[in-house]
């Protein structure tokens, strides 16, 4: 019997990483929100890796929390070790990468959510959302309760008709052993969206007093601290950490893997999902890498109050008995048990072609999608797509132009254009590769690109935006004052040079020319600069990396500034690409099914080429004239 539980502004379905970021983001910019989980116990439940960053994902969710969302603080409360990747390159690709204690980090996550003002948790399953003339009106429960609203924000994550398997073992579950959602698949499709079906996988969890740790590599955290939220200071998150461990795969493991493919549902053609390219199974690693003799390894805590241990890289939906004779062929889980077995899982997810870059689905109106249900995998993909969503369905309740953060000014930027203009036939994951202008998308620099746009939707309070303003104050007034610092060689910089294998100086040189150089810095020159002020680590970092990197970060500004002029010249929602003379076939047809929202994103287009761009950008010129 269906009956009115109540009223909302957004409704938000799915309480993961997307669902969570996009309801607090909504009840904080003073909308009321619900926000529904098939389970309360499943909030920010991280049920594969227990890490949040890494490459290019560290990047994700310092833009997160310089947006105003939470996912950085949250892993800086519960953190069990960090540290961060790839400081042998540039800072452009260094990477913050913290493992967390999953059930804190669920435990806090929350209680923040479930003490923010305008927001409701509630446990239970929407089975319909309800449109009239193209328009989101109200969602229904599995009970035939209707709340009333004006957007909704469908965050599924991998819950939508999901199975997990491994080997002839079929679960009709979601993760972790929790129940699926079943309802909402065959409303979604009522609705016109196209469904495409994906695949991910999880390792096995080990019982840690069962590993021979004497056998493993340890892999140390970071002495220093580095915070993932610009509100955060190290030494106020500073905590004693817990080791990781490092082991291989060998021939023995393979074979087995070999001699067992045929009982993978993945190679039996059991699973019809597509799974994730960059992050494979093992067996899948077997046979496509056949010449490597071993595999990388790690074995992970999974929080503090637990004996789980997480095998990174062991991802497999082998029968439960090959599993566990693989495992036990690889160096210090000889005579490991299993807490929980490996497994696949299935689900249903959409082409998020059919979005606009907003997130709002391009035929309905006030329906918006984030997470692993547009397509892609991780955390922090899904939590960079909450934190739009959750934002532009408010801009959108009031009428609002939407926040669209482009590829020149974040990684979330290239994120959402990938997906909602090229689509991934499998789970979409974010790499530093993907972004063109990766040097003045680094992660230390978020808050100085996305911190203006939090303040300006109201997710960054004054305080904070004072400190920010202060800041980049304190940044500008050092870079001036170093540009009017003159070196002499009588100063005895000379040694310093000679020391670190560079050419000696003759005459007098700015202390921002002495910067640039490869052997020197910032902090090496400090005792040449007696007037240099006391300034915070985080000033001093953006000091040094501006001048050192000024003719880079200069060229790429250019470049970025080109790209903009094409993502300004906007096109028209109700064009027809095929009354536009001179564009080949193929063009008009992917540009009428995209609908691209800009020349920039037309140009992205797989099948556009730069003469379509040129035939469209003559038309639009016509069209306005």
């Amino acid at each position: 019997m269906e009956y009115i539980a109540g009223e909302a502004d957004i409704a938000v379905i799915g309480a993961g990483h997307a669902g969570c970021e996009a309801a607090l983001a909504a009840a904080r910019m003073g909308m009321k929100t619900i926000l529904f989980a098939i389970n309360l116990d499943s909030i920010a439940m991280m049920p594969c890796n227990p890490n949040i960053g890494g490459s290019s994902k560290g990047h994700l969710v310092k833009e997160i929390d310089a947006l105003g969302g939470e996912m950085g603080k949250n892993i800086d409360k519960t953190y069990i070790q960090t540290r961060m990747l790839n400081t042998g390159k540039g800072p452009a690709v260094y990477s913050l990468r913290a493992q967390a204690d999953k059930s804190k980090y669920h435990t806090e996550m929350k209680k923040t959510l479930e003490n923010t003002k305008n927001l409701l948790v509630k446990q239970g399953e929407i089975t319909d959302i309800i449109v009239e003339d193209n328009r989101v009106k109200a969602v229904k429960s599995e009970s035939g309760a209707i709340y009333n609203v004006k957007a909704a924000i469908l965050c599924m994550g991998t819950y939508l008709k999901s199975r997990c398997l491994y080997g002839e073992t079929i679960i009709n579950s979601g993760p972790n052993g929790l129940r699926n959602a079943v309802g909402l698949s065959n409303c979604l499709k009522e609705l016109g969206i196209k469904i495409y079906r994906f695949k991910t996988g999880t390792p096995a969890r080990v019982d840690k007093k069962t590993i021979d740790f004497s056998k493993l590599e340890v892999q140390k955290g970071d002495s220093d601290i580095v915070p993932f939220s610009f509100e955060n200071k190290a030494e106020d998150i500073y905590r004693e950490q817990e080791n990781c461990y490092l082991t291989y795969t060998n021939e023995k493991t393979h074979n087995i893997i070999r001699q067992n493919l045929e009982r993978s549902p993945l190679y039996a053609g059991v699973i019809s999902g597509t799974g994730p390219r960059y992050c494979p199974s093992i067996e899948d690693k077997v046979v496509r890498f056949a010449d490597k003799e071993r595999h990388q390894i790690f074995i992970e805590p999974e929080g503090l109050d637990t004996n789980e241990m997480y095998i990174q890289g062991m991802s497999t939906s082998l029968p439960e008995d090959v599993q566990i004779a693989m495992y036990r062929t690889i160096p210090g889980l000889e005579n490991c048990e299993f807490t929980r077995t490996a497994y696949a899982i299935e689900y249903d997810c959409i082409d998020a072609t059919q979005l606009k870059l907003s997130l709002e689905f391009k035929k309905i109106h006030g329906l918006f999608s984030a997470g692993q249900f547009n397509g892609t995998s991780g955390y922090e993909e899904a939590a960079a797509q909450g934190i739009i969503a959750g934002i532009n369905s408010v801009l959108y309740i009031k009428n609002k132009e939407p926040l669209i953060i482009d590829r020149a000014s974040g990684y979330i930027g290239v994120l959402i254009d990938d997906i909602v203009t090229k689509g991934s036939k499998e789970p979409y994951r974010m790499m530093t590769s993907r972004a063109e202008y990766r040097l003045l998308l680094r992660q230390d620099n978020a808050d100085l690109r996305l911190t203006e746009k939090g303040y300006k939707v109201g997710l960054i309070d004054e305080k904070r935006y004072k400190r920010f303003l202060n800041k980049k104050s304190l940044i500008e007034n050092e870079l001036k004052r170093i540009e009017s610092i003159n070196i002499s060689p009588a100063s005895g910089i000379n040694d310093i040079i000679e020391e670190r294998g560079g050419s000696k100086i003759n005459t007098g040189i700015k202390l921002s020319e002495l910067i640039k150089r490869p052997e020197l810095d910032y902090e090496i020159l400090k005792q040449f600069d007696f007037k240099r002020p006391e300034l915070p680590f985080e000033v001093r970092q953006q000091v040094n990396i501006s001048v050192k990197y000024e003719g880079y970060i200069t060229r790429q500004l250019r470049q970025a500034e080109q790209f903009k002029k094409l993502e300004k010249k906007r096109l028209p929602e109700n064009i027809d690409y095929n009354n536009i003379k001179g564009l080949r076939i193929e063009a008009m047809q992917k540009l009428n099914d995209i609908k691209p929202e800009n020349l920039g994103q037309a140009s992205r287009i797989a099948g556009v080429s730069p003469a379509d761009i040129s035939v469209i950008s003559v038309y639009i010129n016509k069209e306005l004239i």
